[in-house]
């Protein structure tokens, strides 16, 4: 039975880590707003190429957050590793700003790979660890916990809201010399963020008892403890290690590149290491198993939501009427269309999820990720639509990227913040911030997938296939997520009440 708290509002912290948030997707989205079409119109890539790199990039700034929620299990605390996070990432951004500040230059590119490598190392620090002390700053059943992920993920969307519009300003409407400062701009907003945490963490990051949270644990965390004998456990360590690298090269053989080879390979093992640990209970086995099985369906979600930062903003920049009363919107903005209606509609969800709960109709968790799905494809179907039979040199109009935006956002918002406390609620206490590095791991596969689709772009009339299925126009690109997203919707529908019973 859920225990309804009689606390009215929120623990301070939590306005803390909605700032901190903020303005670190700020540095996300902003740089991310501008990528594409940095490495396309100032670095002369191509199209497909500049897909394969975003692809890799946000892949891996997925797959990192298990090392970083591994050293604060285990050795740092939450704290230290969210204040490295931020300032490796500052780096990385001012990276970025050099190389675009002489984009002509032969370390131009090699500028920009660096800044992407700190960049990926320092959200793994971040990422894992700010998230898991949001449920920190509660008891276990307290019902504010889920409104609580709804808040911090609305600080989530109001960076990502903001980033683009102000980049897409700060670039001059995206011209080859302004980028420079889309990046510079991304820099000193995660250094904001990272100031405000280290001023606020000590006074208002405590948990419910006054006891500060995220600190440095008292003594490294052993999973040999208990049952588990420690030659064992290295045996199985080595065991998953050579696991890892079977994967690896069956994937590279397969096709795949280094990258993509790696996130896929470790996002198997990874899992299979923590719930084969031999201090876990019965019951939190089978919860971390309702954790791995909606981690596995969300990654069909981003691999079709994550076009927004590739193939969607190529659609934008070439094939939307983006003219408004005389002014040429930048394509940059239309990534700020899903967090503004974030912001506008998470209140209103917040609202709904009540009083379909009061009158007993409110869909479990899983049901609700399962419609986040099928809004997904729906928003992907409307576009399929707009485009249907158009001819390659005609623009459509904003309306119906806008269409989609919208359903989009109501897909993410039955789909992540739900994610994000069912992980933090079923997690054992000493893998918190591990197993919310596996739900990112999602991610990781869902964007080096979503680069990959975004390669089968229809540019240029060329026609691509994936696997068996034919990309000949914009029409059939769009209807390739229909179906994915469609399918896994209808299964995890089917498994719903099942994973329910388990948690």
């Amino acid at each position: 039975m859920t225990k309804i708290s009689k606390r009215e509002g929120h623990p301070k912290g939590l306005y803390v880590l909605f700032l901190t948030e903020m303005w670190e997707r700020f540095c996300y989205y902003g740089m991310r707003a501008m990528f594409v079409l940095y490495m396309v119109k100032c670095l002369s890539l191509s199209k497909e190429a500049a897909s394969g790199i975003y692809g890799s990039y946000t892949g891996l700034v997925y797959l990192t957050p298990l090392l970083g929620g591994f050293i604060a299990d285990r050795y740092w605390g939450n704290r230290r590793s969210i204040l490295l996070g931020s300032l490796v990432m500052a780096l990385g951004q001012l990276l970025m700003f050099v190389s675009a500040c002489d984009y002509t230059s032969p370390s131009a590119h090699w500028l920009m790979f660096g800044g992407l490598g700190l960049l990926i190392l320092g959200n793994g620090f971040f990422k894992p660890n700010i998230s898991s002390l949001v449920g920190d700053l509660y008891e276990k059943h307290d019902s504010r916990r889920d409104s609580a992920y709804t808040i911090f993920y609305m600080g989530v969307n109001v960076g990502a809201m903001i980033a683009p519009l102000w980049c897409g300003f700060v670039s001059n409407n995206e011209s080859p010399e302004g980028f420079k400062w889309s990046f510079l701009s991304a820099a000193v907003g995660m250094l904001i963020g990272g100031l405000t945490f280290y001023f606020f963490k000590n006074k208002y990051l405590v948990d419910p008892a006054g006891n500060p949270l995220g600190t440095k644990p008292s003594k490294p965390v052993s999973s040999d403890a208990g049952q588990a004998a420690p030659a064992s456990r290295k045996g199985l360590k080595w065991l998953m290690g050579c696991l890892c690298g079977v994967l690896f090269l069956a994937f590279h053989i397969g096709g795949n590149d280094l990258i993509g080879s790696a996130i896929y390979s470790v996002s198997i093992t990874v899992p299979l290491m923590i719930i084969t640990d031999r201090t876990l209970t019965k019951l939190e086995r089978k919860r971390i198993g309702v954790i791995y099985a909606i981690t596995f369906f969300v990654i069909f979600f981003w691999a079709a939501f994550e076009q927004s930062g590739a193939s969607l903003t190529f659609f934008a920049y070439e094939q939307t009427d983006r003219t408004i009363m005389g002014w040429e919107m930048p394509a940059s903005y239309f990534q700020s269309f899903n967090p503004i209606l974030i912001v506008l509609l998470a209140p209103a969800f917040n609202v709904l999820w009540r009083v379909l709960h009061r009158y007993g109709v409110e869909p479990a968790a899983t049901m609700k990720q399962a419609i986040g799905l099928a809004m997904l494809g729906a928003g992907y179907l409307v576009i399929a639509f707009g485009v249907n039979n158009l001819d390659p040199a005609a623009k459509v109009s904003i309306m119906w990227l806008g269409g989609l935006y919208f359903m989009h956002t109501v897909g993410e918002l039955c789909l992540e913040p739900i994610g994000l406390s069912i992980v933090n609620r079923l997690s054992p206490a000493k893998f918190s911030s591990l197993l919310m590095g596996v739900w990112f791991l999602s991610s990781a596969a869902a964007n080096k997938v979503a680069g990959v689709l975004s390669g089968l772009y229809p540019a240029d009339g060329k026609v691509t296939h994936f696997l068996g299925y034919e990309v000949a126009d914009m029409s059939d690109f769009f209807m390739l997520f229909v179906g994915m997203s469609f399918a896994a919707a209808v299964v995890l529908a089917l498994l719903s009440r099942r994973l329910e019973r388990l948690m």
